[in-house]
């Protein structure tokens, strides 16, 4: 029997910085004991996952390694993910999509694929039920394919981010987004103010938009299956309600499979939970190997 393991995972994305604590047994049955998320706000990344690092500590009751520390200790492994690769004191690195794929699977075990909509991208990712990533496709540049640009309409038309899901979801009609170009798409928002149109349906129609580009990407890599929603966006209800909606139109095209949207509230850190749990089956496979861990310079 694996022994269990206390790993940590902390994933750095272009806007914030999610931790979680996990416990495991050589990274396959395990707990999620505490997670943290912090938005980077023009702060230093370095300092913003620090204090991820033990806020997440705080939630999961155990103690934090002092910075610039020799050890690890209490953790077996400390892992990063996205854009951490050179912090200080981790362990080893892992890269975006394995942990994405490696996290969607702890939330939806049955899961295909994994949906990735963070601030700058989106990418969908297929992968087997070891967490292998078979194949994925992501947004192009364009920002209009992300949250940083949700973030940008709702600023414009002066909701609170954290209000944005709820407000789309209540929408009973999205004004649709005729382009798919950001520049232009805030053309077509401040035309839609001009005319009197509500806030909630024109967060609505750029959560279909949105949506719309998210499942040709799922389309593009075969997503006939469960498919679990990670990033940022993981939290963002009216863009599941989007998802769901245009899924369920699917549904009335001959020929056409349908997938099955799966979301939970720690789906934002789903890349950290991936990592955690890629940590400790790193860990058993370096003591089978006979080797021990050591942390990273």
């Amino acid at each position: 029997m694996a022994k269990r393991h206390l790993t940590a995972g902390i994933d750095v994305g272009s806007s914030s910085v999610k931790c979680a604590i996990v416990g495991s047994d050589g990274g396959a049955l395990g707990e999620v004991l505490g997670t943290s998320v912090q938005r980077i706000r023009r702060r230093i990344v370095s300092e913003v996952a620090r204090a991820a690092f033990e806020e997440a500590c705080a939630a999961a009751k155990v103690d934090c390694p002092k910075p610039g520390a020799e050890s690890t200790a209490p953790f077996d492994y400390v892992a990063t993910t996205g854009e951490a690769e050179l912090m200080d004191g981790a362990t080893g690195h892992f890269y975006g999509m394995t942990a994405h794929a490696r996290g969607a699977l702890y939330l939806e075990p049955q899961a295909i694929c994994a949906l990735d909509v963070g601030a700058l991208h989106a990418r969908a990712i297929r992968m087997d039920a070891r967490g292998k990533v078979l194949r994925h496709r992501m947004t192009s540049q364009c920002a209009s394919g992300s949250g940083q640009f949700i973030e940008n309409i709702a600023r414009y038309l002066g909701v609170p981010l954290e209000d944005v899901g709820q407000m789309s979801a209540q929408s009973k009609s999205g004004e649709e987004v005729s382009s798919i170009c950001a520049v232009l798409a805030e053309t077509d928002v401040i035309n839609m103010v001009s005319r009197g149109i509500t806030p909630a349906d024109i967060l609505k129609g750029i959560h279909l938009s949105l949506a719309g580009r998210l499942i040709r990407l799922l389309r593009a890599i075969g997503s006939d299956g469960i498919v679990v929603v990670t990033g940022g966006l993981a939290v963002d209800e009216g863009l599941i309600a989007a998802l769901r909606e245009l899924i369920a139109k699917e549904k009335q095209k001959a020929g056409v499979k349908v997938t099955t949207m799966h979301a939970d509230p720690r789906g934002i850190a789903a890349g950290a939970i991936g990592a955690a749990l890629l940590g400790a089956y790193r860990v058993e496979q370096l003591a089978r190997a006979g080797s021990a861990v050591a942390a990273a310079v």
